[in-house]
């Protein structure tokens, strides 16, 4: 004979596992992902340069090529409408957080990542659409609190949609 805590786990596994059954995942969207090797698109610890530092400053836009000469080789196709990205923001020197979003384009109000002081690294996954310029920039929004402070940046690139 079963007792209640064995009938109740019975009965949420049977409901589940109706439940992933009925349920198929479907691509609802016009889009087509294409995976990537990961890769590094940008990284402020670096020395100074189009992919590299100097780190992050608040309320300073750094636009950062995805395509082109300005750009690291990572494999996106030119018809690419959206990348999928991995954003981490190391060793902030204040609270406040970052926001990735389409070049020449209105700054969003949404954040792509929110950080506290000193964090030693940080990620989050983002989808973030492309503009029809020649090397589709993306636009890298940083806010520190007092708009005062630096952060630094590891942007990787690990797909796109087409």
């Amino acid at each position: 004979m079963m007792n209640k805590a064995t009938l109740v786990r019975l009965s949420f596994l049977v409901a589940a596992a109706t439940f992933l059954t009925v349920s198929t995942a479907s691509a609802a969207g016009p889009f087509q992902f294409f995976s990537v090797t990961p890769c590094r698109l940008a990284d402020t610890r670096d020395p100074a340069g189009l992919t590299g530092g100097p780190a992050l400053q608040s309320g300073v836009v750094r636009n950062i090529a995805v395509y082109g000469n300005n750009a690291r080789n990572c494999g996106i196709s030119l018809s690419a409408k959206a990348v999928a990205l991995n954003v981490t923001v190391v060793t902030p020197s204040n609270f406040g957080y970052l926001t990735a979003y389409p070049f020449n384009t209105q700054l969003p109000v949404v954040s792509t990542i929110n950080f506290a002081t000193g964090e030693p690294a940080l990620a989050n996954g983002a989808i973030v659409p492309l503009t029809a310029d020649s090397s589709f920039q993306l636009a890298i929004y940083p806010f520190l609190a007092g708009n005062v402070g630096s952060v630094h940046l590891v942007l990787d690139i690990t797909g796109y949609f087409q």
